[in-house]
């Protein structure tokens, strides 16, 4: 690199605006730490004329980022734009091939493409790095990258969606309806104004546990199916059952060496109000890491948002400056191996099952039976009938089964007249 590093910014939304001022703000400081001058050179985004809240220059503006790349030739690219494919994959390709470094908190790119364009890195002895792609302002994949190297891991789970968790945690302080919070999320800037589907289906969750598993137990980047579930059919009548039991939900992300094969899962869970995890709360992540000999090891900190996002991203920075040569998933791409998937009907917890019941006589035992068919063991069992509605709520705690036995089971009630809507199931966390 040239004694003046020249940086350029692809992307100017909420988090590429943002880091443009960070970076002006916090120069000279940067400087002094790194040992290395910068110059922002190029910034690039859909309207140049576009209202931000940091004022930009637009002298150093381009419509075509593909022409920063020709013309202006900078040392390192940040890519902000956000998405899978289109744009932010040529982008990043085009930088890596005209061996530029490349900064991204694209989990979406990186969980769908990171195989290919880790290669392309390494091809072109450049790095990729992506700290702010999981978990926001924490530094969880240079924890697994370097901190803990020369650890076996073989769990990696947690709270991996801040939206998510805002929406849990405010509904049971609340006491108000998914709707209704979800509304307050997206006034707060929590969730997306438009369309929050990614963070509410898992999605958001399920492509952070594609990066951390391939880092985590050194694999390629995984294209197996993943018991993916979101958040949207959680009612606050869950909320105040969980309460009851001295249990509350979290969507938890999780990927496991379960038998040499990989498991990964994102959906919503039962944890005791008494263990970390339940106790994180908020817009908060928090991830936790098992393995030898280090045991346990947890991160917590905020999870989204401009601020946690750009700390990552100046992270990365920084240890460009500093002249590290990185391959990006830790170790060289030809010694990444392919994990064989676990089998998800295997998959075994005990089960919170409700029911929305006519009260009437034979409707429980029906269930039981049902239950005790498919080799499902009721530990506990909550019935609370409405007189006036002549309806009732039944909420089941089972022992452990399997996710095979409790798919073929819940699916016979949907015959059953008595049954006024789906059974909810949530998996109580091991």
């Amino acid at each position: 690199m040239s004694s003046i590093i020249k940086i350029a910014i692809v992307g100017l939304g909420q988090v590429g605006n943002y880091l443009y001022r960070e970076l002006s703000l916090k120069k000279k400081n940067i400087e002094i730490k790194s040992g290395k001058k910068f110059q922002i050179v190029a910034v690039s985004a859909k309207n140049k004329n576009k209202k931000r809240r940091y004022k930009i220059d637009k002298k150093i503006f381009y419509k075509d980022p593909i022409q920063i790349i020709k013309k202006v030739k900078p040392d390192i690219l940040f890519e902000v734009i956000g998405q899978s494919d289109g744009i932010s994959k040529k982008v990043v390709e085009t930088a890596l091939r005209n061996q530029i470094h490349v900064i991204t908190p694209n989990k979406a790119l990186i969980s769908k493409h990171g195989d290919y364009l880790s290669k392309l890195a390494e091809d072109n002895n450049v790095n990729l790095e992506f700290e702010a792609s999981v978990a926001g302002g924490i530094p969880i994949i240079r924890t697994i990258k370097e901190g803990l190297a020369t650890n076996k891991i073989s769990k990696v789970y947690g709270i991996l969606n801040g939206t998510t968790n805002y929406i849990l945690s405010e509904m049971r302080n609340s006491k108000d309806s998914f709707i209704n919070v979800l509304k307050k999320a997206q006034f707060l800037g929590y969730a997306e104004p438009g369309n929050p589907k990614f963070d509410l289906n898992g999605f958001d969750a399920f492509a952070k546990v594609r990066i951390l598993s391939a880092l985590a137990f050194n694999t390629k980047i995984s294209k197996h199916k993943c018991l993916m579930e979101g958040i949207e059919k959680i009612e606050l009548k869950d909320i105040e059952i969980a309460n009851q039991l001295n249990l509350r939900i979290k969507l938890l992300g999780i990927s496991e060496i379960i038998n040499g094969q990989l498991f990964e899962a994102v959906h919503p869970c039962l944890v005791s109000k008494n263990s970390y995890i339940g106790n994180v709360a908020g817009v908060m992540n928090a991830v936790i890491l098992e393995g030898k000999p280090i045991g346990e090891s947890i991160l917590q900190g905020e999870g989204a948002g401009p601020g946690p996002t750009s700390s990552s991203l100046l992270s990365d920075l920084f240890s460009i400056l500093k002249g590290n040569i990185k391959k990006p998933f830790g170790l060289p791409n030809n010694k990444r191996k392919t994990i064989k998937c676990y089998n998800l009907n295997n998959y075994s917890n005990s089960l919170y099952l409700r029911f929305e019941v006519k009260d009437k006589p034979g409707v429980l035992s029906r269930i039981t039976n049902r239950l005790a068919k498919y080799k499902i063991s009721v530990k506990r069992l909550i019935q609370t009938p409405d007189k006036k509605s002549k309806k009732a709520t039944v909420v089941i705690i089972t022992h452990k089964t399997n996710e095979l036995n409790s798919k073929n089971c819940l699916s016979k009630f949907k015959k059953d007249k008595d049954i006024l809507k789906y059974p909810t199931l949530i998996r109580i966390h091991n």
